[in-house]
């Protein structure tokens, strides 16, 4: 009954099934969570991990059927390793190997050359989860002096049963696309801590609400705009026949629609997340704060004129998790922009092996890398500084907008098209505009500096 209903509702939406189901799955967090407030938060912890297991397994089951072994198989595995191997390094590379090996061979034997919602999506979730997990567990064996604050917060005590490891793994509100969240902060949910009034529920639907609202505008607005931007039109001889502008132009509307897709389930997603109490994150100036699980600050992420705010707006655990887990751990080679390119390496691989993956993120790291020294040269630079200050700044604004925009178009176009073939046809048809724009910017860098920067700002730079 249930298949017939649903291919119904995805060809009256012009959606493909699975995306209908994950959105379903995704809506379903919101019953699950007031059943917990409602029913369960007074129950005993047994109960509470019962619920999330059976409930995400559900889901898991609903999506993807029997593919669902592929998780139970890598959370049994690193309950084991944490058992068996304890508080050692051996524990946390062993969990770091297993667990990405199994992921990218879940990568290349169910790729293709479309994008497809299959068991690997929240699998890619559940991963960073796990060995996330093995870190905190092996901070919890040091002294407090040798940890930082995040990882003070994050730091396991003890080793945690397998229903506690369930309950974590497979909790309905961050199961399928996230966000990423401690084992700590679990535990804290499951003990009744994460409220604004103890003993009691957190006061959590208003804020959880908005969330839904905001996610559901997203959705909305991809569901509607999203048939006028397909990817397959880039592959199309009527994109080729269309004047340079109009290709450029094209990439940035697409790019701005497509994220949608991301957006609406990851900000619906963290409305599940508060419902339950989870996304509480304590008072700063008098005020409770429920943004412990955003994924996305859309204002942020809606206004920002600079590549490095779009990417500190969006997906916002992941990186956070990267960066506590891997840039941060990277600590003893002593240099940082090295840590960078392993950070941005792990994060490709993680979340896919597509040639396309690889030339996002490094274009990615090209850009901000010019962008930090074009910041720098504006702030050094009396002149731009007047200018960027002065009543001009709104012209210069939209005309930065636009260049921000179309530049984060660019380096999706392969993260979206994925093989070699389809995106280098893409962006021979825009004549590697992006890549050209970029490296000219960065080859003429030094020669700005020369004339806008005066000579005592240069030295004194050079000295520093």
């Amino acid at each position: 009954m249930a298949a017939p209903l649903l291919e119904t509702v995805s060809e009256s939406l012009g959606s493909p099934e699975p995306a209908v189901r994950l959105i379903l799955s995704i809506l379903i967090g919101y019953p699950c969570a007031l059943l917990y407030r409602r029913l369960l938060f007074h129950q005993p912890a047994t109960v509470i991990h019962l619920f999330h297991t059976f409930s995400g397994l559900a889901l898991a089951a609903f999506n993807f059927g029997s593919q669902l072994c592929h998780s139970a198989v890598c959370v049994l595995v690193q309950f084991l390793m944490l058992r068996l191997m304890g508080r050692t390094v051996t524990a946390v590379l062993s969990s770091f190997t297993f667990q990405m090996i199994y992921l990218l061979a879940g990568y290349y034997y169910t790729a293709t050359e479309e994008y497809d919602i299959k068991w690997t999506m929240p699998h890619c979730v559940l991963t960073l989860k796990l060995v996330g997990m093995s870190f905190d567990y092996y901070d919890g064996g040091k002294e407090p002096f040798q940890l930082n604050p995040e990882q003070k917060k994050a730091a396991l005590s003890s080793v945690p049963s397998l229903l506690e490891v369930c309950g974590f793994s497979y909790f309905y509100g961050g199961f399928l696309v996230g966000p990423q969240f401690t084992l700590r902060s679990y535990q804290r949910l499951v003990a009744g801590e994460l409220t604004d009034c103890p003993g009691k529920p957190a006061n959590s639907v208003v804020p959880a609400m908005k969330r839904f609202g905001v996610g559901f505008l997203c959705l909305l607005v991809y569901a509607i705009f999203s048939p006028y931007y397909p990817d397959s039109y880039f592959l199309t001889a009527e994109y080729e026949a269309q004047p340079f502008w109009y290709r450029c132009v094209f990439i940035l509307l697409w790019a701005k629609i497509v994220l949608y897709k991301y957006v609406s389930c990851w900000v619906i997603a963290e409305g599940v997340c508060i419902l339950s109490g989870l996304g509480y994150n304590g008072v700063v100036d008098g005020k409770h704060q429920w943004d412990a699980c955003a994924n996305m600050k859309v204002w942020l992420y809606e206004t920002t004129p600079l590549f490095s705010g779009t990417i500190s707006s969006f997906n916002i655990n992941t990186n956070s998790w990267v960066a506590r887990n891997v840039f941060k751990r990277l600590k003893f080679l002593g240099n940082k922009p090295l840590s960078h390119v392993t950070s941005l390496f792990f994060l490709t691989i993680w979340h896919g092996l597509h040639s396309g993956y690889f030339l996002c993120f490094s274009m990615e790291f090209f850009i901000i890398t010019v962008e930090r020294q074009a910041q720098a040269l504006v702030r050094d630079s009396p002149l731009l500084t007047r200018l960027a200050n002065s009543p001009l700044y709104p012209f210069i604004y939209v005309v930065q907008q636009f260049i921000h925009w179309l530049f984060m178009g660019y380096p999706l176009v392969p993260f979206c098209l994925f093989t070699y073939d389809k995106w280098l046809k893409v962006y021979s048809s825009i004549y590697f505009c992006g890549h050209v724009f970029f490296l000219v910017v960065y080859l003429s860098m030094p020669y700005l500096r020369k004339a806008l920067v005066p000579k005592k700002e240069r030295r004194d730079k050079k000295q520093e």
